[in-house]
């Protein structure tokens, strides 16, 4: 089995991490992989597995006017095209809007290999603009599937642009999680003998990490053996540290930055919190609780409510609802029982997500979208396979 994988780059992002969980595992069955970025390797935030191929198109510029970016497409369109015909791989699979638009171009007219595209995000949460959502929209007909996180997320691609096949495949959740660097340990950040209310992603508008200091904020007092740690990096880390100090929280909102060591924080922590404004599917609330946390998060769209089991492994509440959030977060806050029983649950995502029962889909949808059995007769022994779902 001969796969290429083609996404933007392989910085700390959710998309980028599925990307190369899944090479990785493809690659220890046996596939040949190919991975290929536009940005240079030296960006790479996340490793992969030696036997990976690696080919980078061009310098990751951005910007530019319509007909700037209509060019820069084409051109990596081309670049892609060359890498293909080389490789001649059985499955080419794009991650992203752009990547997939990029990926339909430089597959047309291709035969005997099967062009996927993914969405990595809820498209209806923003429009790309009229032209770029045009373009998704017509580009999307010349790929054999577009893979979509959640059943809204299909149900908009199926609507919107002309995908003839919009199964819906959820991001895996490898298990134990993997670790690399940048590793801090979290006792060395946190103070000993304090519980922890943790939040992870990137520090940018759209978490809406404001909010969830803000809440903090209203229950430092009542629960003073917590403390708050949001990971992540971003541009909003100025504007959230003025907002803490400004609530003389120092001491009780912690800033670590960007972390590899998620397993250890994840276990070193007491409540996961999710205040996101959208979400695609979130990857950290879906390790997290893989890891025993109990959650809370705002019902965004889209994702959290197909990871959380409302008042079974966590709590829902209705987005933009900061009291209800409060209020969700003071009731678990407040109970160690009512968290050791919904972090009880909480570890079944490890089977939900695993990395092999996602594997199995995504290779269900190269049958059903036309890839010979032959092809697809590489895979691990059977013991092997029972052995990655436990």
């Amino acid at each position: 089995m001969k796969l290429l994988m083609y996404v933007h780059s392989l910085e700390n992002g959710g998309a980028e991490r599925v990307v190369s969980n899944l090479a990785n595992h493809w690659a220890a069955m046996g596939w040949e992989l190919t991975l290929v970025t536009v940005a240079p390797r030296a960006t790479d935030f996340y490793a992969l597995d030696p036997r990976i191929r690696r080919a980078c198109l061009a310098p990751a510029a951005r910007g530019g006017r319509l007909l700037a970016g209509a060019a820069r497409t084409a051109s990596r369109a081309l670049a892609l095209r060359r890498i293909l015909r080389s490789v001649r791989p059985d499955v080419a699979i794009a991650a992203m809007q752009t990547a997939s638009v990029v990926l339909a171009l430089a597959s047309w007219g291709m035969r005997g290999m099967l062009a996927i595209g993914s969405e990595h995000n809820y498209p209806a949460v923003g429009s790309l603009g009229a032209a770029r959502e045009r373009a998704r929209g017509l580009a999307y007909g010349g790929l054999d599937a577009v893979v979509a996180l959640t059943a809204e997320c299909a149900a908009w691609l199926q609507a919107n642009t002309r995908a003839r096949r919009v199964p819906v495949i959820p991001n895996p959740v490898p298990w134990p999680l993997p670790v690399q660097q940048p590793v801090r340990d979290p006792a060395e950040v946190c103070r000993p003998g304090r519980r922890i209310l943790l939040a992870v992603g990137r520090l940018s508008e759209e978490k809406n990490f404001a909010t969830l200091i803000d809440v903090f904020w209203r229950l430092a007092a009542r629960h003073p053996s917590w403390d708050l740690v949001i990971l992540g990096e971003g541009e909003e880390r100025f504007r959230l540290e003025a907002q803490v100090q400004a609530a003389r929280l120092g001491l009780r909102v912690l800033l670590p930055g960007r972390v590899g060591n998620m397993g250890q924080w994840y276990v070193h922590a007491n409540l996961y919190a999710m205040s996101s404004y959208f979400e695609g599917f979130p990857n950290t609330l879906a390790e997290a609780m893989a890891c025993g946390l109990p959650a809370v998060s705002f019902d965004c769209d889209t994702g959290p409510r197909d990871i959380i089991r409302h008042e079974r492994d966590g709590c829902l509440v209705t987005p933009g609802d900061s009291q209800e959030f409060e209020t969700a977060l003071d009731r678990l806050m407040g109970s160690a029982s009512l968290r050791n029983a919904y972090a009880a649950h909480a570890v079944e995502a490890r089977d939900r997500f695993s990395i092999a029962k996602i594997s199995d889909m995504w290779l269900a949808l190269f049958s059903s979208a036309g890839l010979c059995d032959d092809r697809l007769s590489h895979r691990p022994p059977a013991a092997a396979r029972s052995k990655e779902r436990s």
